[in-house]
Protein backbone atom coordinates (compact mmCIF):
# COMPACT_ATOMS: atom_id res chain seq x y z
CA UNK A 1 0.00 0.00 0.00
CA UNK A 2 1.24 3.42 -1.15
CA UNK A 3 1.94 5.86 1.26
CA UNK A 4 -0.10 9.15 0.61
CA UNK A 5 3.07 11.18 1.96
CA UNK A 6 4.93 9.94 -0.87
CA UNK A 7 5.82 12.22 -3.50
CA UNK A 8 4.43 9.40 -6.17
CA UNK A 9 1.45 9.38 -4.54
CA UNK A 10 1.36 13.28 -4.57
CA UNK A 11 1.60 13.59 -7.41
CA UNK A 12 -0.94 10.91 -9.25
CA UNK A 13 -3.73 12.87 -6.71
CA UNK A 14 -2.91 15.75 -8.25
CA UNK A 15 -2.96 14.23 -11.71
CA UNK A 16 -6.47 12.80 -10.67
CA UNK A 17 -7.84 15.85 -9.72
CA UNK A 18 -7.19 18.55 -12.73
CA UNK A 19 -8.23 15.53 -14.99
CA UNK A 20 -12.04 15.47 -12.55
CA UNK A 21 -11.82 19.56 -13.13
CA UNK A 22 -11.15 19.78 -16.54
CA UNK A 23 -14.15 17.03 -17.26
CA UNK A 24 -16.02 19.17 -15.11
CA UNK A 25 -15.18 22.25 -16.61
CA UNK A 26 -15.81 20.44 -20.52
CA UNK A 27 -19.31 19.03 -19.27
CA UNK A 28 -20.56 22.23 -18.00
CA UNK A 29 -19.12 23.92 -21.11
CA UNK A 30 -21.05 21.65 -23.63
CA UNK A 31 -24.37 21.81 -21.49
CA UNK A 32 -24.25 25.83 -21.19
CA UNK A 33 -23.77 25.88 -24.55
CA UNK A 34 -25.91 23.40 -26.37
CA UNK A 35 -28.63 21.91 -24.32
CA UNK A 36 -29.67 24.10 -20.99
CA UNK A 37 -28.74 27.40 -19.48
CA UNK A 38 -29.73 29.54 -16.53
CA UNK A 39 -30.57 33.24 -17.12
CA UNK A 40 -31.33 35.86 -14.93
CA UNK A 41 -33.72 38.82 -15.83
CA UNK A 42 -32.67 42.25 -16.56
CA UNK A 43 -35.69 43.94 -17.59
CA UNK A 44 -39.06 44.89 -16.85
CA UNK A 45 -40.30 44.01 -20.37
CA UNK A 46 -41.71 40.44 -19.58
CA UNK A 47 -43.79 41.39 -16.29
CA UNK A 48 -45.88 40.33 -14.76
CA UNK A 49 -44.80 36.97 -15.84
CA UNK A 50 -41.08 37.10 -15.39
CA UNK A 51 -40.10 39.52 -12.35
CA UNK A 52 -36.86 41.66 -12.58
CA UNK A 53 -34.21 39.27 -11.07
CA UNK A 54 -36.26 36.03 -11.66
CA UNK A 55 -34.08 33.14 -13.04
CA UNK A 56 -35.13 31.18 -15.43
CA UNK A 57 -33.89 27.77 -16.59
CA UNK A 58 -33.64 28.08 -20.95
CA UNK A 59 -34.24 25.01 -23.10
CA UNK A 60 -31.18 25.13 -25.82
CA UNK A 61 -31.84 21.92 -28.03
CA UNK A 62 -34.69 20.02 -27.57
CA UNK A 63 -37.03 22.77 -28.82
CA UNK A 64 -34.49 22.90 -31.92
CA UNK A 65 -34.04 18.88 -31.99
CA UNK A 66 -37.23 17.79 -30.85
CA UNK A 67 -40.00 20.40 -31.38
CA UNK A 68 -40.83 23.78 -32.29
CA UNK A 69 -41.53 27.17 -31.38
CA UNK A 70 -45.48 27.63 -31.21
CA UNK A 71 -47.39 30.96 -30.21
CA UNK A 72 -47.28 31.30 -26.28
CA UNK A 73 -43.56 30.02 -25.84
CA UNK A 74 -41.39 32.38 -24.04
CA UNK A 75 -38.26 32.36 -25.84
CA UNK A 76 -34.55 33.96 -25.82
CA UNK A 77 -33.00 35.53 -28.88
CA UNK A 78 -30.28 37.36 -29.99
CA UNK A 79 -32.15 40.83 -31.09
CA UNK A 80 -31.81 41.62 -34.79
CA UNK A 81 -29.43 44.61 -35.93
CA UNK A 82 -32.27 47.30 -35.60
CA UNK A 83 -33.27 46.64 -32.21
CA UNK A 84 -29.54 48.19 -31.53
CA UNK A 85 -29.24 45.63 -29.08
CA UNK A 86 -26.09 43.90 -27.87
CA UNK A 87 -27.67 41.81 -24.85
CA UNK A 88 -29.96 38.88 -25.17
CA UNK A 89 -34.08 39.95 -25.57
CA UNK A 90 -36.83 37.09 -23.74
CA UNK A 91 -39.76 37.83 -25.27
CA UNK A 92 -43.35 36.05 -25.74
CA UNK A 93 -43.84 34.34 -29.56
CA UNK A 94 -47.49 36.19 -30.84
CA UNK A 95 -47.00 34.93 -34.34
CA UNK A 96 -45.22 32.16 -36.34
CA UNK A 97 -44.92 32.52 -39.77
CA UNK A 98 -47.91 32.48 -42.29
CA UNK A 99 -49.95 34.53 -39.12
CA UNK A 100 -51.79 38.09 -39.47
CA UNK A 101 -50.73 39.98 -36.80
CA UNK A 102 -52.61 42.80 -35.72
CA UNK A 103 -53.64 45.38 -32.62
CA UNK A 104 -56.63 47.41 -32.13
CA UNK A 105 -58.84 49.02 -29.60
CA UNK A 106 -56.45 47.57 -26.79
CA UNK A 107 -56.64 43.34 -28.36
CA UNK A 108 -53.91 41.82 -30.22
CA UNK A 109 -55.18 39.90 -33.17
CA UNK A 110 -53.91 36.68 -34.58
CA UNK A 111 -55.63 35.96 -38.52
CA UNK A 112 -58.74 38.35 -37.58
CA UNK A 113 -59.22 36.29 -33.78
CA UNK A 114 -58.62 37.95 -30.39
CA UNK A 115 -55.68 36.24 -28.62
CA UNK A 116 -56.90 35.20 -25.20
CA UNK A 117 -53.69 37.14 -22.90
CA UNK A 118 -54.37 36.34 -19.50
CA UNK A 119 -50.70 36.90 -18.50
CA UNK A 120 -50.73 40.51 -20.12
CA UNK A 121 -51.99 43.47 -17.30
CA UNK A 122 -51.66 46.24 -19.54
CA UNK A 123 -52.80 46.22 -22.85
CA UNK A 124 -51.26 47.71 -25.96
CA UNK A 125 -51.90 51.46 -25.76
CA UNK A 126 -51.63 51.75 -29.70
CA UNK A 127 -52.81 50.12 -32.66
CA UNK A 128 -50.29 48.38 -34.59
CA UNK A 129 -50.79 46.11 -38.60
CA UNK A 130 -52.28 44.38 -39.55
CA UNK A 131 -48.70 42.58 -40.78
CA UNK A 132 -48.41 39.05 -42.24
CA UNK A 133 -45.28 36.81 -40.25
CA UNK A 134 -43.11 35.80 -43.28
CA UNK A 135 -41.38 32.28 -43.76
CA UNK A 136 -38.53 31.93 -40.99
CA UNK A 137 -39.54 34.44 -38.80
CA UNK A 138 -41.96 34.98 -35.47
CA UNK A 139 -43.56 38.10 -33.87
CA UNK A 140 -42.75 38.92 -30.24
CA UNK A 141 -44.04 40.52 -27.43
CA UNK A 142 -43.19 41.39 -24.59
CA UNK A 143 -46.29 40.78 -21.89
CA UNK A 144 -45.51 44.17 -20.36
CA UNK A 145 -46.92 45.76 -23.47
CA UNK A 146 -46.25 49.73 -22.87
CA UNK A 147 -42.67 48.76 -21.53
CA UNK A 148 -41.33 46.09 -24.26
CA UNK A 149 -39.21 46.55 -27.12
CA UNK A 150 -40.40 44.03 -29.22
CA UNK A 151 -41.67 43.29 -32.84
CA UNK A 152 -43.68 46.38 -32.82
CA UNK A 153 -40.70 48.47 -32.83
CA UNK A 154 -38.11 46.55 -35.07
CA UNK A 155 -39.41 44.26 -36.99
CA UNK A 156 -39.95 40.42 -37.04
CA UNK A 157 -37.27 38.15 -35.75
CA UNK A 158 -35.77 35.33 -37.86
CA UNK A 159 -36.06 32.36 -36.34
CA UNK A 160 -32.45 31.63 -36.56
CA UNK A 161 -31.91 34.30 -34.27
CA UNK A 162 -34.08 31.80 -31.16
CA UNK A 163 -31.18 30.61 -28.95
CA UNK A 164 -33.44 28.57 -26.51
CA UNK A 165 -37.07 28.28 -24.93
CA UNK A 166 -37.56 29.45 -21.28
CA UNK A 167 -38.99 25.96 -19.40
CA UNK A 168 -38.69 27.09 -15.69
CA UNK A 169 -38.55 29.71 -13.68
CA UNK A 170 -36.50 28.85 -10.46
CA UNK A 171 -35.58 32.19 -8.65
CA UNK A 172 -37.40 33.34 -6.27
CA UNK A 173 -37.96 29.44 -5.22
CA UNK A 174 -41.46 30.37 -3.78
CA UNK A 175 -41.97 31.16 -7.50
CA UNK A 176 -40.38 28.06 -9.07
CA UNK A 177 -42.34 26.13 -11.81
CA UNK A 178 -43.09 26.15 -15.16
CA UNK A 179 -43.89 29.57 -16.99
CA UNK A 180 -47.12 29.71 -18.56
CA UNK A 181 -47.98 29.64 -21.87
Amino acid sequence: MEDFKSPKSKSKFLLELIEIVLIAFALSWILRTYVVEARKIPTPSMVPTIQIDDRVIVDKFFFKHLDHIRAGDIIVFHPPPKAHATEDFIKRVVGIAGDKVEIRNHTTYINNNPLYEPYVVDKSKDDFGPIVVPADSVFVMGDNRNNSADSRMWGFLPTKNITGRSLVRYWPIDQFGPLAR
